[in-house]
């Protein structure tokens, strides 16, 4: 299984995670370290939406939700998907990559390929694991600052685990539009975590620094959940306002999911002129006067 992903498993690296030939993601811990047998885990992905509108079809989002957010990927807004273990986020960020506009270029990096786009100009990357003599090692933090290079009108990190969330920030302050997703119970859980994930790059990283940078780089917090019955959708689409009180980030509800129905929340994307260049009437896309409270 591991002979087409030139990735080792042995006693000195007793775990491993793959990519298998037909996508579908491979992990495994060798005896030893799981206990009486070699666990072997294989996620065999399913892919049965492509685009916003299959997440409508499926009741993952509903029309006037997926219709702000494809606006806000053509805006260029910086979006997080957030949510737990199998709550779809690599399905979602794969949905809303499917609204950039194909003229511009893509580039993702990744612990294992996950992502996968029809877009015309992407390049995709992911982490190499050290060799046997302990050298040639490529993490995420590496192949953020490589996609900086590579003239990148986009930059998708498939998600964002420890130190490689500053790069990332240091990305989107810069003014290149990207997305990324992060495990977190809630969107304002996934703010907190985006706090705090850069101090693990050294401790010359404070928080005075980081969350203010947060504040200014986040646009849209995406969440999506695992329902009970295996069914997923969107919890919650919150605007980050750029304000922060008391060490918080400030953030306002777009739309909140009640009773099984995603509703209009109060909360506007700051960034209102980004929509104006794209040529999208965002009191249009959000319906102002039929949707709004």
């Amino acid at each position: 299984m591991l002979s087409s992903s030139g990735r080792r498993l042995d006693v000195s690296q007793p775990f491993v995670d793959a990519m298998l030939p037909g996508g579908h993601r491979l992990h495994v811990v060798l005896d030893g370290i799981s206990r009486g047998f070699a666990a072997v885990n294989i996620r065999k992905f399913v892919a049965r939406a492509h685009s916003l509108d299959d997440l409508v079809a499926l009741g993952t989002l509903d029309g006037p939700s997926a219709a702000f957010l494809d606006a806000s990927v053509r805006a260029g807004l910086n979006i997080i998907v957030s949510g737990g273990t199998q709550a779809g986020k690599t399905t979602l960020l794969n949905c809303l990559t499917a609204s950039i506009p194909g003229s511009q270029r893509l580039v993702s990096a990744e612990e294992v390929f996950e992502l996968k786009t029809g877009h015309p100009d992407w390049v995709a990357m992911q982490t190499r694991q050290a060799g046997l003599e302990g050298t040639g090692e490529i993490d995420l933090r590496t192949l953020v600052k490589e996609a900086l290079r590579m003239r990148p009108s986009r930059i998708i990190i498939g998600e964002v685990r420890a130190a490689e969330c500053l790069d990332l920030l240091l990305a989107l302050n810069a003014g290149l539009p990207g997305m990324a997703s992060i495990h977190a119970n809630s969107a304002r859980q996934a703010l907190v975590k985006l706090c705090t994930l850069p101090l693990l790059a050294g401790d010359n990283i404070g928080s005075r620094f980081v969350v203010p940078t947060v504040a200014a780089s986040v646009d849209l917090v995406v969440h999506t959940g695992l329902d009970a019955d295996g069914s997923r959708a969107v919890r919650e689409i919150v605007a980050v306002t750029g304000r922060v009180e008391n060490g918080l980030i400030e953030s306002e509800p777009v739309f909140v999911r009640r009773s099984g129905v995603l509703e209009r929340g109060h909360g506007v994307p700051l960034r209102r002129d980004a929509f104006e260049r794209a040529g999208v009437d965002l009191d249009e896309v959000l319906g102002v006067g039929r949707w709004a409270p």
